[in-house]
């Protein structure tokens, strides 16, 4: 489910991003030395941009290794010979090479979570309300429940220059409401979540990108079926699901299902039957604990003793 949402994260992004308004033409205004240049719009920073708009450090640099990692591969090299002439990580060049499109690298290295995110809407409407002082917003948010520094606040800041003292003018219009993209777990959230417990507001997010990407549209209603199947325990209904899965373009759900074919009769049986592996998964991991209390200071004979005579 992650990776097929974040493979279309950019769906997701043109579904819940309203268009630009297209301003009206206006007649040309000369600017003369008495007048300040105009200051440049707060844009809150969607991952791909900053809080400029211009593009981050990390999309450059992401997208101009997968690009020499993917030509590299077209030409017929290894991912050993890849690592060696590029100087990257075995990891990062083989990262590189699975990846089915850019989009999919790009999500994972620009949602990232950080304690700043559940603060940014305070921050965007307080800086356009002409809040501009940062120690101020740091004490506001440190009030919400921030456990961050001063800095933080500072660095995210930084790129916006500081603006000049505004001129006595009539109070400027509300700010409009910031609409933050959700982060691609918070949608895979959504969709593994049955629907009749899924709050209104999440909902109709979700039915919105639903609407924006076919894709997702097809994931969203595989996941609900598999649930109903598992729910009901009809394992006579699996065969066609599998199939189904198959003939979409999905090939995250495409290698669930081969994983499917290889071990059908122990799905099937998780299906029909009312057994798992609990009992035994506890029974390991309580012989994990004891191991690790043991470690270097007993030997095997403490710890079979241990382990047959605990409750």
């Amino acid at each position: 489910m992650e990776k097929t949402v974040g493979a279309h994260h950019a769906c997701i992004r043109a579904a819940l991003t309203p268009p630009p308004d297209i301003p009206e033409p206006t007649t040309t205004t000369l600017v003369t030395a008495e007048s300040p240049e105009p200051e440049p719009d707060f844009v809150p920073p969607d991952g791909m941009l900053d809080v400029l708009g211009r593009p981050r450090r990390l999309v450059a640099r992401t997208t101009e290794r997968y690009e020499a990692v993917q030509q590299r591969l077209a030409e017929g090299k290894s991912l050993a010979a890849i690592r060696r002439e590029l100087r990257l990580d075995h990891s990062t060049v083989r990262r590189f090479a699975r990846a089915q499109s850019l989009e999919e690298l790009l999500v994972k290295a620009t949602n990232r979570t950080l304690k700043l995110d559940p603060y940014k809407p305070h921050l965007h409407q307080r800086w356009r309300e002409g809040c501009h002082d940062v120690p101020r917003l740091h004490r506001e948010i440190q009030e919400q429940g921030f456990t961050g520094d001063v800095q933080s606040v500072r660095r995210y800041f930084r790129p916006f220059k500081k603006p000049r003292s505004p001129r006595p003018k009539s109070p400027p219009a509300p700010p409009p409401p910031v609409r933050t993209v959700p982060k691609p777990r918070r949608v895979v959230r959504w969709i593994m979540t049955a629907p009749d417990r899924l709050p209104e507001a999440d909902a109709a997010e979700l039915k919105e990108i639903r609407t924006g990407c076919p894709h997702l549209d097809l994931t969203v209603r595989h996941v609900r079926d598999f649930a109903a199947m598992m729910r009901n325990q009809n394992a006579e209904a699996l065969p066609a699901w599998m199939d189904q899965v198959k003939a979409d373009d999905l090939p995250a759900l495409h290698s669930l299902v081969n994983g499917f074919h290889r071990d059908l009769d122990a799905v099937t049986a998780a299906f029909a039957t009312p057994w798992s592996s609990g009992q035994v998964e506890g029974h390991v991991t309580r012989a994990k604990l004891l191991k690790r209390m043991g470690f270097g200071r007993a030997r095997l004979p403490l710890l079979r003793k241990r382990i047959l005579h605990s409750p």
